[in-house]
């Protein structure tokens, strides 16, 4: 996988690893549908922390994955552009959002985890107000901002899904 850059000079190690994270270790170079690898790969943190029986530590993961992801997406802005679609780390994020309150607290049935990743896809894809308005930030947080919204937003509709439901 060759990694194409606007600037001049090589790109450093810090370059490097900005790259890996925002495109969550290459799922942002996918030719078709790279979002929706990148929420993939959220769900698949999110069930490798519940099969560790780590899920005490589920927000944490998230905590950190905000912090580098900020800086790894702000940083390789300048490589590809503002909130290009090589840069996944976003919905890494938001689809971990959408699952925090489950995270060690009770298992998801299989259902509710492919609900989870639909209702995250449709409010990231649709972008309900204000979501749109916070692409408007300029670097990292102009990223993120947006799917952390559709991520609590997913949470909460996956919650109301499972008062519902039962």
């Amino acid at each position: 996988m060759e990694i194409v850059t606007t600037r001049s000079k090589a790109l450093t190690f810090g370059d490097r690893v900005a790259i890996a994270v925002a495109t969550a270790g290459g799922a942002g170079f996918l030719p078709k549908a790279p979002g929706t690898a990148g929420s993939a790969a959220g769900v698949a943190l999110y069930l490798l922390i519940e099969g560790l029986q780590a899920g005490a530590y589920y927000p944490h993961a998230i905590i950190f994955f905000l912090i580098v992801g900020t800086w790894a997406a702000h940083r390789v802005e300048s490589l590809y552009g503002h909130d290009s679609q090589r840069i996944v780390i976003d919905e890494v994020i938001g689809q971990m959002i959408t699952f925090v309150t489950a995270a060690g607290r009770f298992p998801l049935p299989a259902l509710y985890v492919l609900a989870g990743f639909g209702l995250f896809r449709l409010f990231d894809i649709a972008k309900p107000f204000p979501l749109r308005r916070l692409e408007r930030f300029s670097g990292g947080i102009g990223v993120i901002a947006d799917d952390v919204g559709a991520g609590l937003y997913a949470l909460a509709a996956l919650t109301l899904l499972r008062y519902i439901l039962g």
